[in-house]
């Protein structure tokens, strides 16, 4: 049997830490499923791991791809699964690590389908966005789909300022006569592997705590000139992210970079609250506080794995 060890949990909570751990424990490689960390413009503001973590263990689709790239999850997970395929030939273990909970979920559970949208239906709803706005993309959603409407209001409202996100739903439930959220959770894909996976989590005051720092350390280490470097791009939707959003209304002269830098470590700990409600709904994960030691967690991922080959 084949074994993904799958490391969940917030921003800043200590992931990459514990995932090199394990693939130095275990003798394998890891699969980076942190959306954010894929483009090489965005290296500091994404918290990419820095070259001696880079090099303590091997690692795959970390920047391997650049802002101006046309890159979704469903690329990515073809990409990881031949990637996975790949791991597995020689080794029983491979640790894949990240935040981004629908990437984390392409992987282990494949893809939802959804039907074929008709061209004219896209140019339709595109044109209708560019003559009104996000505010015809949110309506025409919410009327379509009140329902996932209000759970994404509730759990996930940065989505509701993301066009890209918006026009696909409302594509989607025109061209069917189904609200979008029909389609989802409709199917399991056959993987060749067991996850065992594995959440981190701490004290809510410690775990903000931990990231107004890194926002601090991020701010130290240039990420206002990393973000003045991609700034003519902004509307990119690489760049539709926490982080770098709240500088580039800085540097439109909407804010002051103070106010900037607290949006920031505010928007920051909001998405990190986000990222908890979605992991939590796992029923099979294992969650450890973010301070345990190595040897339980290993130690529990050598039981799980037991178990496990006593029922083959």
């Amino acid at each position: 049997m084949k074994y993904l060890i799958t490391v969940i949990g917030p921003t800043a909570i200590g992931k990459t830490t514990l995932s090199i751990k394990l693939a130095q424990h275990f003798g394998c490689e890891i699969i980076s499923a942190d959306s954010r960390q894929f483009y090489r413009e965005m290296s500091v503001g994404t918290a990419v791991p820095d070259p001696e973590e880079l090099a303590s263990a091997k690692h795959h689709f970390i920047q391997h791809k650049s802002i101006f790239d046309t890159y979704n999850v469903g690329d990515f997970e073809k990409d990881a699964i031949s990637k996975l395929d790949e791991l597995f030939s020689r080794n029983d273990y491979a640790v894949m690590v990240g935040g981004s909970g629908l990437y984390i979920d392409a992987i282990l559970n494949g893809l939802d389908s959804f039907p074929d949208v008709p061209a004219a239906i896209r140019e339709l709803v595109r044109g209708n966005y560019e003559k009104q706005g996000l505010s015809y993309l949110a309506s025409e959603f919410e009327k379509h789909d009140p329902a996932y409407h209000r759970q994404l209001l509730s759990d996930n409202p940065q989505t509701l300022q993301n066009p890209h996100r918006l026009m696909r739903f409302v594509e989607v439930s025109i061209a069917s006569g189904r609200p979008y959220s029909s389609y989802l959770n409709q199917k399991q894909t056959p993987r060749n592997f067991i996850p065992v996976i594995i959440g981190l989590e701490a004290d809510r005051d410690l775990m903000y705590s931990h990231i107004n720092e890194r926002v601090d350390r991020m701010i130290s280490n240039g990420l206002i000139n990393e973000a003045k470097s991609v700034y003519t791009y902004k509307d990119l939707n690489a760049l539709q992210t926490v982080g770098y959003r709240e500088l580039f209304d800085h540097f439109d002269g909407k804010t002051t970079i103070e106010f900037a830098v607290s949006e920031i470590k505010k928007n920051t700990r909001r998405f990190a609250k986000r990222q908890l409600t979605w992991f939590k709904r796992k029923a099979n994960a294992a969650w450890f506080d973010a301070a345990t030691d190595l040897t339980q967690i290993t130690q529990y991922i050598d039981e799980f794995i037991d178990n496990r080959k006593q029922l083959f």
